[in-house]
Formats: C-alpha cells, structure tokens, sequence
C-alpha cells in the first residue's frame, strides 16, 4: 500500500504526542518539495484553532552575502559550509529546552536571497516544529549535531527531471535568465544534491512525491506564495 498525505499526517500527529515538543526534520535534495511537504502538514495541522505546529526553515541560517563574498564562496552558495549549521544546531537545542517562552528563529527572503534575523516567532503552543533543509542527516563537521536534536527526518524523494525542472523555474521566478539558471541548477545545486542523496538511508521514512500535495497556489493562486524546497 502506497504512502498517502493522510497518513504523514497520522504519523506527526503521533510524533506530537511523545512530549510537550517533537522535532520533526523533512530533509531532501534542492527542489525535491521539503518547503511544500512542510508548510502542508502545518497548516492541515494547525487547521482553524489555535496554532500548535511551527515550521522553521534550514534556509534561515544561510550565511549572507557579505560573509560569503569574503570567505570567497558566493559562487556555491547553498552548499554545506555556506551555511551557520552550528547555529542552526543551536536553534533546534533551545527549541527542544525553552517551552515556556517564544523563541524566535531566522527566516529566509528568497527575493532577497539573504536571511531575515527574528522573523518566525515559535510560541510555547507549538507541540510540533517541522525544520526542513538540505543537509539535515549530513554527518560532516557541525552538521553532526543536527540529526541528535531531531524526533524523526523524512526524506522527501521525487524524479530526477522533475526535480531540475523546478529548481528551474524557481530560479528564473526569482531572477535569473533561462541559461543561468540552467547552469546553477546543473552546477552548483547538482553537487549540493549528489551529496544530500547519499544521506538517504540515515532517514526514518522516504516520502514519493505522490504522497505531497501540489503547492499551496498552484491550483488557486490567492492561496499563498509559491512553495520552495
């Protein structure tokens, strides 16, 4: 029997259940649909009462332009030593610890292509935090102390075509020319994702595509911005 969105629901609603927080981690290739598995099962989640799911995103904890022009890696932005993974492994510590306050986390402007300090405000309702990002079950440097802090990862697999196909498009949505994009996604984002697909079998379940629904806005476009991940 094939893995349905029901039944991912099921599962974090169980995983909720384990203590006053569970962390839930949704790791995958760039454009393999971490962003829009995550931002489903939270809102289906949270429904029309009080909110009690936070998602938090990986991508919060990019390292700006600035830095990354002056450790001369603007050029493979998004691959692993890109990125603060030790603050971001320090973000899920307190998120599991501090329950009693709001704790607020970096969010990510994808117009901008920078991180926003302070811009998701988890509050002490939140049962279930969902945190996607590439390299979630990476055992290299501080990316180590990741997967320690984390309940459970999914793995979000989807087909190769489809996959470049959007990071494509999502590329030129946000600014680059057809030949640009093109060149990233079959450069710099296809070695970020021959290193994260070799992280697979580290994960607790592998969710097809066929288990995710479209993107909020694919059918109906008042319905929020476009998906990522």
């Amino acid at each position: 029997m094939s893995l349905t969105f029901d039944d991912l629901l099921a599962r974090a609603r169980r995983l909720a259940q384990r203590g006053p927080r569970a962390l839930l981690g949704i790791a995958g290739s760039p454009g393999a649909g971490k962003t829009n598995l995550a931002e489903h099962l939270a809102r289906e989640l949270n429904g029309t009462g009080e909110p009690w799911v936070a998602q938090v995103p990986m991508d919060g904890f990019h390292l700006a332009d600035v830095e990354l022009d002056r450790l001369g890696r603007r050029d493979r932005k998004g691959a692993p030593d890109t990125f603060d993974a030790g603050g971001y492994a320090a973000l899920l510590r307190r998120l599991r610890a501090e329950t009693g306050e709001v704790v607020y986390a970096p969010g990510f402007e994808r117009v901008l292509e920078q991180p926003v300090a302070g811009a998701i405000p988890v509050p002490p309702t939140a049962r279930l935090v969902v945190t996607e990002g590439n390299y979630l079950l990476l055992e290299a440097g501080s990316w180590a102390r990741v997967r320690p802090c984390l309940d459970e990862v999914w793995f979000c697999e989807i087909d190769e075509d489809e996959r470049i196909r959007r990071l494509v498009a999502r590329h030129e949505e946000f600014g680059k020319k057809h030949e640009a994009a093109v060149a990233w996604v079959l450069g710099t984002d296809q070695r970020n994702a021959d290193l994260v697909a070799t992280t697979r079998d580290r994960a607790d379940l592998v969710v097809p595509a066929s288990a995710v629904p479209a993107p909020y806005g694919a059918e109906n476009p008042d319905r929020g911005h476009r998906a990522a991940g």
